[in-house]
């Protein structure tokens, strides 16, 4: 799959990140991760611009995530239950309805780059829940700049091993995404022993 990407990038460029960046942030499942690090590595011999494949992904990233929350805000609720219908896409909703109760904004930021997997459910769930759109926005942005420029840069620094840097980088993303979800778990099992229900 991502030799394919690989090959889509060469020999169409930009328009073949910003379709990728924008469709992923849909749920679509694209590893636009690796489409990311082609992009840098064929801005590192020249043949796109390193600023704009940033800039092309990051504008696409963020309309996607837009149209996520929009959809969100105009269906409501009857979007969530209409998605919900297949359990594994149930989950990730349910995850996302958690991050959005817990951390608001934050839970925005994180699930556009550490918490990729639920970055479109989050964006949908935020505007079933009326999240004020400045408030998503801002923190949206703030995320989408960390993704982009992070996988974007590291296509440009170590691209000439393409391949073996996106496998890499795969595994990393889960592996990340793992520790953090522990560590998120870790912390409330904390909280509920220092401050038990009713005590707070």
């Amino acid at each position: 799959m991502n030799e394919v990407l690989f090959g889509l990038v060469s020999s169409y460029g930009l328009p073949v990140v910003a379709i990728s960046a924008f469709l992923s942030c849909l749920a679509v499942p694209i590893p636009t991760f690796a489409v990311m690090l082609a992009g840098g590595a064929f801005a590192a011999t020249g043949d796109l611009g390193f600023w704009q494949v940033i800039l092309t992904a990051y504008v696409a990233a963020m309309l996607g995530d837009q149209t996520g929350f929009q959809i969100g805000r105009w269906g409501g609720a009857s979007v969530i239950a209409a998605l919900s219908h297949n359990h594994a896409r149930a989950r990730l909703i349910e995850r996302a309805q958690n991050d959005i109760r817990k951390w608001g904004g934050i839970g925005v930021f994180f699930s556009t780059w550490l918490f990729a997997p639920l970055g479109p459910w989050v964006n949908l769930v935020a505007g079933v829940v009326r999240m004020s759109w400045l408030r998503f926005t801002v923190w949206d942005f703030a995320g989408e700049a960390i993704w982009v420029t992070l996988y974007v840069s590291l296509g440009f620094l170590f691209g000439e091993r393409l391949p073996e840097l996106a496998e890499l980088v795969g595994d990393w993303a889960g592996l990340i995404s793992s520790l953090a979800v522990t560590v998120a778990l870790g912390a409330l099992i904390v909280r509920k022993v220092w401050h038990p229900s009713g005590t707070e």
